[in-house]
């Protein structure tokens, strides 16, 4: 089974990218023409398609696929902990994840579940899309969102044209096959890290300006990224008929808002985020354990624009 991808996030990233560039003047035409206002962006509407979406208390469970450090765990678990937790100062990974509660049904209640590591690589270092639907086949599936994270060395189907991905599988065994929701993430360390990894790494194309990665691996701060962007698109669109827009597979939660992380930010410009003045690392949310993290803008359907959250 293919992943369905939604849009993919780079993608998503390249397409507002242009769109942005096609705004701004001709500079052959600055002494014969003159801009008399700013070029306005039409209202961003996601389409709800009435389907169901994820809500309520949710439990997120790892596979890790490979090798990954006790640090490199550690980042993604206490991301996936500060999505429902309250106990860290605003601007937080909670307050940002609390943008899905304005979507139909209700807040969706992260929390952190089953970890399974298989850093042997039982099915080998190069997956297809199949094969991530295999690894995330495992019971139980009741409230559950499955996530796969395969580590630098492994590479994926399409990986560099996608970051990351969700799609959907039929629990096991075929009786009573209800669908459970999954998603994955690639350590893109070794694999186009200036697409999948940006803005901690250079792009092949654009702005050149970097940051320094909140956690202290660009890598990693990449696939936080990622990981939010999917798990976004996975509550709100688990099953292909929940909110996206275009076609079936179109811009979704935060594939919509690709690029933005800060006020005045556009696509190959973050925006203001706050630095670190111990580290100079950019972010613009704190979770728990003292942890900070740079996360993208997310569509809300109450204002039908792309928020962040400072």
């Amino acid at each position: 089974m293919a992943f369905q991808n939604h849009f993919p996030i780079f993608a998503s990233f390249l397409l507002l990218l242009l769109l942005h560039l096609s705004t701004l003047p001709n500079p052959s035409l600055a002494t014969t023409r003159k801009l008399t206002s700013l070029f306005t962006q039409p209202a961003l509407v996601l389409d709800y398609h009435n389907g169901p979406l994820l809500k309520g208390d949710l439990r997120v469970d790892i596979i890790w696929y490979g090798s990954f450090s006790s640090h490199q765990h550690s980042i993604i678990t206490n991301f996936i902990r500060s999505l429902g937790s309250g106990s860290a100062s605003p601007p937080s990974v909670a307050s940002w994840w609390q943008t899905t509660a304005n979507y139909k049904g209700g807040p969706s209640n992260i929390v952190l579940g089953k970890q399974t590591v298989d850093q042997n690589c039982s099915l080998g270092k190069s997956l297809t899309s199949s094969q991530v639907l295999d690894l995330a086949s495992k019971p139980p599936y009741k409230n559950r969102i499955k996530v796969v994270l395969t580590a630098a060395d492994v590479t994926v189907d399409q990986f560099c044209m996608i970051c990351g991905s969700h799609d959907f599988g039929y629990a096991k065994p075929k009786v009573n096959r209800g669908k459970f929701a999954y998603a994955w993430v690639g350590n893109p360390a070794n694999q186009c890290p200036g697409q999948c990894a940006w803005p901690f790494y250079r792009p092949e194309f654009g702005p050149q300006t970097t940051l320094v990665a909140p956690n202290g691996d660009g890598a990693l701060d990449g696939m936080v990224i990622n990981l939010a962007t999917v798990l976004a698109g996975v509550v709100t669109n688990p099953f292909n008929n929940g909110y996206y827009q275009g076609p079936q597979g179109g811009l979704e939660a935060v594939t919509a808002c690709a690029g933005l992380y800060g006020p005045g930010s556009f696509p190959g410009n973050v925006g203001s985020v706050m630095v670190d003045p111990a580290t100079g690392a950019s972010y613009n949310a704190q979770g728990v354990n003292g942890c900070k993290y740079l996360l993208p803008a997310m569509w809300d359907p109450v204002t039908s624009a792309c928020l962040t959250i400072v």
